[in-house]
């Protein structure tokens, strides 16, 4: 798209009656956000400084714009509607791949143990290979993306991606399969690992919560769609067939980033004049494609070992440590059920076939789905209304909290239901209310402890999401070895309640956070990164 195509939409998002520079106005009001609470009324704006004009408003004039966009057409704040979430979309896409890839290898167990005359337990070592890759993964991908750009980044880790997850389909002997899983898991995680870079690029603060929504909800459902299409996919083809399946989608993924993603990084603190122009036409989006055009410019981001050092000093935070904490203690249930669900259902009293399996699976796509609908307005709704009563009538991050004492009970009640009607042999319909009110929480809680950390620290925006989604998969990885263990030696009834009873204490995380966490975050200081 040309630049002036991008520029079209600005007026879509602000009052371009003064555009100014980032340098024109006294105060960068994303960097005071961090530290004193994040400005959006213009009232407070207005008491705030005398040179309240001179910043940028949305159309109704009711919002304060943060970041403040800039003049320059190729800042991707003035990029139109359309091609926001066109990106948005891509993205989001890519981040459905990786866990419907490793929950796909869920349901393929059983016929793979029979070809490979191998233990069902000895071939999950794959699975649980591909789980742990996809967090570790996630932070080589910011690392990367820090020093060569996020879209070459995003389209050489789907590339590989694509061939690895063939090279699934296709493998002859378990040890081919097993090492391409583990090679998939650690590709296919780029846009789980790195989305949030995106979204904090392309959207205001007042904004990023609706999208991070939308982003979660395509990461929360994937590992619900893999054991559902591929339970279907088994019980007519050869299990081959559902990698093949995946690698059609991956590749898919990869031309819509070859014909509409676009690099979202942009440094408002270089002065409009010293930035380099943008190739124009095909030949430019080639070359950012591949990274050509940011290798060029890489001086203007962060030097090799300050890109590397980045997700160190993010999980330094204290804040960021314990939402990490907190969420591998919430979020290793929903991987350590799904990899291992199937396997109580297809045991009496339920006895499930593949297709029963397939139907299950329904249950957390329509929790999630209402989750990703109620959390549409309920945190915005949160934030606004604690932002309003405040004092100050400052946006704090630890209002993105709030929301988490709404999800745990639904948490806490879904595991305690599934685990007794597993043990006690209920109808299969109590069991999948309870599977589906853990989904729904969880839904919840993603989106609430990844909008509070990417408020807190929006320069580690890539970072964050990372180390969130390293916390999430490692929790998974760890469950999967002993989860169905864990059940026989103890029954489901026991197993789940302990389950619950962890999700209620790692609360209390959230509550000091809740509690202390602006002062917490005031003694650890800002990150301040050379770039975002």
């Amino acid at each position: 798209m040309a630049d002036e195509e991008k520029i079209a939409g600005a007026t879509d998002n602000t009052n371009t009656l003064r555009p100014t520079e980032t340098k024109d106005v006294d105060i960068d009001l994303e960097a005071w956000g961090e530290e004193h609470g994040y400005v959006l009324d213009v009232e407070v704006l207005k008491e705030l400084t005398p040179t309240w004009h001179k910043y940028q408003l949305t159309e109704d004039g009711r919002t304060v714009l943060i970041p403040q966009p800039s003049s320059d057409s190729r800042d991707p704040l003035r990029w139109s509607w359309s091609k926001k979430h066109l990106i948005l979309f891509v993205i989001s896409a890519t981040a459905f791949l990786p866990d419907y890839g490793s929950a796909t290898g869920a349901v393929t167990l059983l016929p793979q143990s029979a070809e490979w005359k191998l233990s069902s337990n000895f071939v999950n070592h794959s699975q649980v290979g591909n789980v742990f890759m996809l967090g570790a993964g996630g932070i080589f991908v910011v690392a990367l993306a820090a020093y060569f750009g996020r879209l070459p980044v995003l389209f050489w880790f789907t590339f590989t991606a694509v061939w690895t997850a063939a090279g699934c389909a296709g493998a002859g002997p378990f040890s081919s399969f097993m090492a391409f899983r583990i090679l998939n898991g650690f590709f296919s995680t780029v846009a789980q690992g790195g989305g949030l870079m995106f979204i904090k690029d392309l959207f205001y603060i007042h904004e990023r919560a609706r999208k991070i929504n939308v982003w979660a909800s395509f990461v929360i459902l994937s590992p619900y769609f893999g054991p559902l299409i591929t339970a279907f996919i088994i019980s007519t083809q050869k299990w081959q067939w559902a990698f093949g399946v995946y690698t059609i989608m991956t590749g898919l993924c990869l031309l819509l980033q070859v014909l509409f993603a676009e690099e979202t990084f942009f440094n408002r603190k270089i002065p409009t004049d010293e930035r380099p122009p943008r190739t124009p036409g095909v030949a430019g989006k080639v070359s950012r494609l591949i990274g050509i055009e940011q290798w060029r410019t890489r001086k203007q981001r962060s030097t090799f070992r300050r890109a590397v050092m980045r997700p160190i000093l993010v999980i330094l935070k204290p804040t960021i440590f314990m939402s990490t904490v907190y969420y591998l203690l919430t979020f290793a249930w929903v991987v350590g059920i799904n990899t291992t669900l199937s396997i109580f259902i297809t045991a009496p009293p339920y006895n499930f076939g593949p297709r029963s399996i397939g139907f299950f699976y329904f249950t957390p796509v329509v929790a999630a789905l209402l989750g990703e609908a109620t959390g549409h307005w309920l945190h915005e709704a949160i934030a606004t209304a604690l932002t309003h009563r405040s004092k100050e009538k400052k946006l704090e991050p630890e209002y993105r909290l709030m929301a988490i004492a709404i999800s745990t009970p639904f948490m806490v009640t879904g595991l305690i239901v599934l685990g007794f009607a597993l043990e006690r042999g209920w109808h299969y319909m109590i069991a999948a209310v309870g599977w589906g009110l853990y989904v729904f929480g969880i839904m919840l809680t993603t989106v609430a402890i990844t909008a509070y950390n990417l408020d807190c620290y929006p320069e580690g925006s890539g970072e964050v999401a990372a180390w969130i989604n390293f916390a999430r998969t490692t929790g998974g990885f760890i469950i999967s070895y002993f989860q169905v263990t864990w059940a026989n030696a103890m029954g489901t009834e026991r197993s789940f309640g302990i389950q619950a009873a962890i999700c209620l204490a790692a609360y209390f995380l959230v509550v000091i956070m809740q509690v202390f966490g602006k002062r917490i975050r005031e003694r650890a200081g800002p990150l301040r990164f050379k770039t975002d």
